[in-house]
């Protein structure tokens, strides 16, 4: 079937996809996890870590050309991949993620919603360069609907995320433009608005996008379910 290529959000790393990955590879498909660089196993000094460096780790996880899926602030990178090199991505896909424009942060972008439900549930680190999750907000904010020790089990993973890559105006052209995409909306999201998930796509294709009745990590709460829309949007792809 296709190559699929699964980027995480803020503070995760490939261990947030440990039960979508093999429900993709039932379906089929050959399945890549990675850390972006400060994430996981691939250490990082947050003061090192990029956009670019963000966007490159994802094209050196691509073997030949493929369907990537970028969560929540992934929507950042992957797209500043696709204006790298386009010729190695075959569609985009938005999970609950920000789906930029040109010129814009990704910080720009969180202000602009019509809530802020995160600013509680995050901290800054001492240096200013990278916040964190609040344990006690972990399960408000991300699990709400995931089986019973999902929240422990995120927290032992979490990591700090740096802020840099989020401060960095995206740029995009001709080359992200030509890029199929596919958004995939969470209903029930409690750290992005799913109000503003529907603003973000407000002007995309009817059938480039689709919604899940889910929190915000439905690779938790309904990973089957997740991994049988993307195998959907793979096949129509192909």
């Amino acid at each position: 079937m296709s190559e699929v290529v699964l980027v995480h959000g803020s503070c995760h790393g490939a261990w947030c996809w440990r039960d979508v990955a093999p429900a993709l590879e039932r379906l089929g498909h050959d399945v890549r996890t990675i850390d972006l660089p400060g994430h996981g196993t691939n250490p990082c000094p947050l003061e090192d870590i990029t956009l670019d460096r963000y966007a490159q780790a994802i094209l050196d996880a691509i073997k030949s050309r493929a369907l990537v899926v970028g969560h929540s602030m992934a929507g950042f990178p992957i797209s500043a991949a696709a204006e790298i090199d386009p010729s190695k991505i075959a569609r985009l896909i938005y999970l609950c993620a920000y789906a930029p424009r040109d010129g814009v942060s990704l910080v720009d972008m969180r202000m602009e919603a019509p809530r802020q439900p995160l600013l509680e549930a995050i901290e800054k680190t001492p240096d200013g360069l990278g916040f964190t999750f609040r344990e006690t907000h972990l399960a408000k904010a991300l699990y709400h609907d995931c089986p019973e020790g999902t929240a422990a089990y995120a927290h032992a993973n979490l990591c700090v995320q740096a802020i840099k890559p989020q401060a960095t105006p995206i740029r995009l052209g001709a080359a992200y433009a030509e890029v199929p995409k596919t958004y995939i909306r969470c209903d029930d999201d409690q750290a992005i608005p799913p109000e503003y998930q529907r603003t973000m796509t407000e002007d995309w294709p009817a059938k480039a996008v689709h919604a899940l009745p889910a929190s915000h990590s439905p690779f938790f709460s309904m990973p089957d379910r997740l991994a049988r829309l993307i195998d959907r949007i793979a096949r129509g792809t192909s």
